[in-house]
């Protein structure tokens, strides 16, 4: 799988490429710049190990910009992840990567997708909002770094 789009909204040539161990360094610089408890290398290495799981990079020129991932379990993907480096956000590269996620969860047979999101987090809320998820559901003190909620977002195809 190598897709390349070319985002709209900056014209930034992004390419999506399966994730693999040599994008890990840049991986965890973003999610240490994205997160208040970032995943370990050890962590992101167990996914690729997975194989239940789906990970994805957003590569532009030679530098990883994001990336997300997935488990697909029976016909549900569960995102896992989604994070964009700091100085590329606000760019559409979000937005790109979870349809990427979405198009490779239909082929892979999957019937719907969900996601915890923090309810501070607007920005990620509008966003998987405007791609058609819906709250259904909330777990409590989900996140052990703050004990705050977790919003459970479902998309049905």
């Amino acid at each position: 799988m190598a897709a390349k789009i070319v985002n709209r909204k900056s014209d930034l040539d992004i390419i999506f490429l399966p994730m693999q161990a040599d994008h890990l360094s840049e991986v965890i610089s973003i999610e240490k710049d994205s997160f208040p408890t970032p995943w370990s290398r050890y962590a992101f290495y167990g996914e690729l190990l997975n194989d239940f799981a789906f990970y994805i990079v957003a590569v532009c020129g030679d530098k990883v910009v994001g990336y997300a991932g997935m488990w697909l379990i029976i016909d549900e993907a569960h995102i896992t992840n989604l994070a964009v480096r700091p100085d590329y956000r606000r760019r559409g590269i979000g937005r790109s990567l979870m349809q990427e996620l979405e198009n490779q969860a239909v082929t892979l047979g999957a019937k719907s997708m969900t996601l915890e999101v923090r309810p501070s987090n607007d920005i990620a809320k509008g966003l998987y909002s405007s791609l058609g998820f819906f709250q259904e559901g909330r777990r409590r003190g989900y996140y052990s770094d703050t004990g705050e909620d977790a919003l459970i977002m479902w998309k049905h195809f």
